[in-house]
């Protein structure tokens, strides 16, 4: 028998796990609850819901959400628009392909469920992967992973770019891309309400609507980017992408306590985090997800540990990883936050 006591150990302490329970009609708050009974990944999520609602509920943080990857194609949509109109969310840092399909799907246009391959479901034994993708290109459909979309909302999204958005910008000649991004957000609410649209108008114009700025440091490397740059050769639009740099380092300047939310990585991640580098201070709050390791030293999947050494967190702050799939998770930590915001704020 071990002649060590629980007040003799620096490393351990008497903390027992609990076995995880769930029931029909259980909320999602009560799961996220079953979560911190049990260990490994579970304890984990139980930990970034608590810090993602500490964080959106500290009235003096200034919150920065990072949206990487096909969130808006995948389905996510509404749960961004909804943290923004809603006033979780003090700036956007997001990609240009985030945006476009965003605004497909604010005129009218509709993303598929669809397969990842011929074999897939009741496909074709016979089919190889790249005829199956051949037939898709023939049909004049793009896939993402398992989502479709016609080709035809692209000329439809050019022609909303050229008809909504860029006459205005031109007659500014250079704009920041936040001052893109206000634009577009506000021709995507202006469409979607006079055309009836079914479905919600969407990120980019619950951003306008919210007053939220919205940064897209990497625009070129989108559809969105590139009809930018075809409209720049015939008209004086141009976009600035440094004159983004001073409002976002201000806004992390002015606040009083600063937190991330990191959706996947990629540029928009360390945007946001790089941020704090110019500035006195750091995150107080950082949660993010992905599905990226660390060991191949790629930002992607850095560690927010790692972060702390280029003084991008604060010594204290409060921070988790998730690793997985945002699909996943990122609707269960919001979900998880709000009903927890909601049950102190009742």
């Amino acid at each position: 028998m071990s002649d060590h006591s629980d007040s003799d150990r620096e490393e351990f302490r008497h903390d027992p796990l609990g076995h995880a329970r769930v029931a029909a009609g259980m909320s999602v708050g009560d799961l996220i609850e079953q979560y911190g009974r049990a260990g490994i990944g579970a304890a984990t999520v139980h930990e970034a819901v608590d810090v993602t609602g500490e964080m959106f509920a500290d009235e003096g943080c200034t919150v920065f959400l990072s949206l990487a990857g096909a969130m808006v194609p995948a389905g996510m949509r509404r749960v961004v628009s909804d943290l923004l109109r809603d006033g979780y969310v003090d700036a956007l840092v997001t990609t240009g392909a985030n945006l476009t399909h965003d605004a497909i799907e604010a005129i009218g246009g509709k993303h598929h469920h669809g397969r990842t391959g011929p074999h897939e479901g009741t496909g074709d034994p016979e089919m190889t992967e790249r005829e199956f993708d051949e037939r898709l290109r023939e049909e004049e459909v793009d896939r993402i992973y398992n989502v479709y979309l016609p080709q035809e909302h692209f000329a439809l999204f050019e022609s909303h770019l050229r008809e909504e958005v860029f006459p205005p910008l031109a007659e500014e000649g250079t704009v920041s891309i936040e001052r893109f991004c206000r634009e577009l957000g506000r021709a995507n609410a202006e469409v979607n309400g006079r055309e009836a649209i079914e479905e919600d108008a969407g990120v980019a114009a619950a951003a306008y609507e919210s007053d939220v700025p919205i940064y897209c440091p990497a625009i070129q490397d989108s559809v969105l980017g590139l009809q930018a740059w075809m409209y720049s050769q015939t008209s004086a639009l141009s976009l600035d992408a440094l004159r983004d740099m001073t409002p976002l380092t201000d806004l992390a300047y002015e606040a009083e306590r600063a937190g991330c939310l990191l959706v996947g990585g990629g540029v928009p991640k360390n945007f946001t985090l790089q941020t704090m580098l110019v500035t006195p201070g750091a995150y107080d709050y950082a949660v993010q997800i992905t599905m990226d390791p660390a060991a191949t030293g790629g930002l992607s999947g850095a560690t927010l540990d790692e972060a702390r050494s280029w003084g991008k967190l604060e010594r204290d702050a409060r921070n988790v990883t998730v690793l997985g799939d945002a699909t996943v998770y990122l609707p269960l930590l919001v979900a998880g936050a709000r009903e927890r915001i909601e049950r102190i704020e009742g």
